[in-house]
């Protein structure tokens, strides 16, 4: 007769192990293994027969469900989700603590409640507690108020109960990693907990068709912490970044069955709680210093929206044999290939010099058509000379100093328009993508050399 057994399991990545070990052979985690309990299978003669198996249908036969989606309330949250919350769909956000995670999610519930009924479920806080962040975002005034319900709860079994109760409109668990079933013998946050907890919240929602927000904690690597299965059983997965020292937040979609997974949404931190930003463009440049050397302004665009960001660059002589290349923002592999490229192709003896690359305001910028802006910002730091602030840099750099086309060249012509740029340096190849506008002059150029010739 089979009998319960114990079994160690890795809290990073699931792996099982039948006794314990100060490091995990799977991820190599030190101290991650967890003892938990893990129930016989039943004999094979005891066991659920199983159910009739559905029949396959011709995918043209098979009647369109629709996404039907309800505005939150928040416009840069519904860029991010594809255009609203859709019905029984589950969305998982992480980000580091402090970041806002819960400030954003009992905002969109706030705005959500004006029309129907809302449940926040906290197992981290007090309602006392979360009554007191909700006075601070205004969302304890007016009839939606009331429509609004706390429940101050960790075991999944009776928030359900509740929830099936109540029938909310959409439901929010904060956070997934302090939830646990009763039936499981493990502790709340271990990887047996998680994935079930998840599942059985999944299963409610989707049997439901209410739309439900899991909130996650993240690991020191920035991963949502349990075990990665939590992630494949979510429909939409929202990462919150941001850096402290800065008042605004980057909300990013990494995974999204109703939409792109392009776009972000950008807020800043209030005295009132999260604020959209229409303009990211314009809040990015805001500070930006004029006739100094070592600035220069790019275009990115995520998803369809074009944003406009400052990169700076500092290049001074080094103390060391060796000279640093520190960056923030951006790849510093891709900042050392193009500290390369200057030296081979421009003549810029750079060996001897420390170069200091930074995106103003926290910004990331992943995309190559950077590279010109990032390469004119070095050089003008090291030649000091300062660039025409006017001057908006677009295109890839390839080794041989070649300047490549990118995408979407006349939606950052358009955005630097908004924004007063006068010119705009794009890759030559990309110039009939270009629609003339008044007041811009587009410069094309096939080289590194040709805009060398331009710009200095």
């Amino acid at each position: 007769m089979a009998r319960d057994r114990t079994v160690y399991v890795c809290q990073a990545c699931g792996s099982r192990s039948a006794r314990w070990l100060g490091r995990c052979n799977d991820c190599q985690e030190w101290n991650s293994l967890v003892e938990e309990r893990e129930e016989a299978p039943p004999p094979p003669g005891k066991r659920r027969p199983a159910g009739r198996a559905a029949a396959a249908e011709p995918i043209g036969g098979i009647a369109d469900a629709g996404e039907a989606r309800t505005p939150s309330g928040i416009g840069e949250l519904d860029r991010v989700l594809g255009g609203g919350v859709v019905a029984g769909s589950v969305i998982l956000v992480g980000g580091d603590p402090g970041i806002g995670k819960s400030t954003l999610v009992l905002q969109a519930l706030a705005a959500l409640s004006r029309t129907a009924t809302t449940l926040y479920v906290s197992g981290e806080e007090s309602p006392a507690q979360i009554k007191m962040r909700a006075v601070r975002l205004g969302g304890t005034t007016g009839p939606s108020a009331e429509n609004l319900l706390v429940l101050a709860e960790t075991s999944v079994d009776r928030i359900l109960e509740q929830a099936s109760k109540i029938a909310p409109a959409v439901i929010a668990i904060d956070s997934v990693q302090t939830m646990f079933l009763e039936d499981l013998g493990s502790a709340p946050g271990s990887v047996a907990q998680v994935r079930e907890c998840s599942a059985a919240l999944v299963a409610w929602a989707k049997r439901h068709d209410v739309p439900t927000f899991l909130i996650g904690h993240v690991t020191k690597e920035g991963a949502i912490a349990g075990p990665r299965v939590l992630e494949h059983m979510v429909d939409t997965v929202l990462y919150f970044e941001g850096d402290r020292g800065h008042s605004f937040r980057i909300l990013r979609a990494v995974k999204n069955r109703f939409g792109s997974t392009n776009e972000i949404g950008v807020f800043e931190m209030a005295q009132d709680g999260l604020q959209p930003v229409a303009n990211p463009s314009a809040l990015f440049l805001a500070e930006r210093p004029e006739e100094v050397p070592g600035s220069a302004v790019v275009a990115t665009v995520e998803g369809t929206r074009p944003i406009l960001v400052e990169v700076q660059a500092l290049v001074s002589a080094t103390s060391f044999g060796t000279p640093r290349r520190t960056t923030l923002g951006i790849d510093p592999n891709r900042v050392a290939l193009l500290i390369a490229i200057l030296e081979k192709k421009m003549g810029l003896h750079l060996l001897g010099h420390d170069v200091f690359v930074n995106v103003a305001g926290g910004v990331r910028l992943d995309e190559p058509a950077a590279d010109l802006g990032v390469a004119v910002a070095i050089a003008s730091s090291f030649l000091d000379r300062p660039i025409d602030p006017q001057i908006l840099l677009i295109g890839e750099i390839g080794l041989a100093g070649e300047v490549r086309a990118v995408s979407n060249v006349d939606l950052r012509v358009r955005e630097g328009a908004k924004l007063g740029f006068a010119k705009t340096i794009v890759p030559e190849a990309v110039r009939k993508q270009v629609q003339p506008l008044d007041g811009v002059s587009v410069l094309t150029v096939r080289s590194l050399q040709e805009a060398w010739d331009i710009l200095f």
